[in-house]
């Protein structure tokens, strides 16, 4: 059985032990809540340590650990938390529209004490307009969210100029990039990066779009 730490080496990425132990709670509470609110598909423990906690942390290269971040309809917190848990200055706004997901990620933040982490039930079209949150972000992040184009839409009112959004999709991510470069431009975006990457133990192909606002 493949450990955390062990996962996460096939990806060239480290963490400590103590970050390793938070992680594995994390999860293990993600699973127990499961039993009684449906927060993920994923019910084998194994399988979700590499789905969600691997996948959520394949973004770490893309930041510094200081950013403001908007995690979109993030469920069950994925992939915000566990990039909050490995960086601690980060500055975590977590969105989600049903509020029980929203209930069991205020648990996991009192009960790891994350400052610097906010979960918000709400639409984000409404989110969007709050004078708090409009422009205010470094980086919006989308894990299997939405379409490209509607996550342009949703995450546009929330970027500063020069912020980024990162979609994680999956396989057929860089085709979905391709069909959307007209919406990309119109939105006032352009394309930053791009990376391809498999999941250990053939847990899945995966595609990270980079999106910089140019902008708003």
């Amino acid at each position: 059985m493949m450990t955390l730490q062990a996962a996460l080496a096939e990806l060239a990425v480290t963490i400590d032990r103590t970050q390793e132990e938070r992680l594995l709670f994390f999860l293990d509470e993600l699973l127990r809540w499961n039993q009684s609110i449906n927060l993920t598909a994923i019910t084998a423990r194994q399988e979700a340590l590499v789905k969600h906690l691997v996948d959520s942390l394949t973004l770490l290269p893309y930041l510094r650990g200081d950013e403001t971040l908007l995690d979109m309809g993030s469920g069950g917190g994925l992939p915000g938390l566990p990039l909050k848990i490995v960086l601690p200055g980060l500055k975590l706004t977590s969105v989600d529209a049903v509020a029980k997901k929203i209930s069991f990620q205020k648990h996991i933040i009192r009960a790891l004490a994350l400052s610097g982490a906010v979960a918000r039930h709400g639409r984000l079209e409404e989110l969007g307009k709050e004078a708090s949150l409009s422009g205010h972000f470094d980086l919006v992040v989308a894990r299997a969210f939405a379409s490209l184009p509607d996550c342009l839409r949703l995450a546009r009112p929330f970027l500063h100029n020069g912020g980024r959004l990162i979609a994680m999709k999956g396989p057929e991510g860089e085709k979905e990039l391709m069909s959307a470069e007209k919406e990309i431009a119109t939105a006032g975006f352009s394309l930053q990066k791009l990376d391809r990457l498999n999941l250990p133990a053939g847990n899945g192909e995966r595609t990270l779009i980079c999106l910089k606002l140019l902008s708003r």
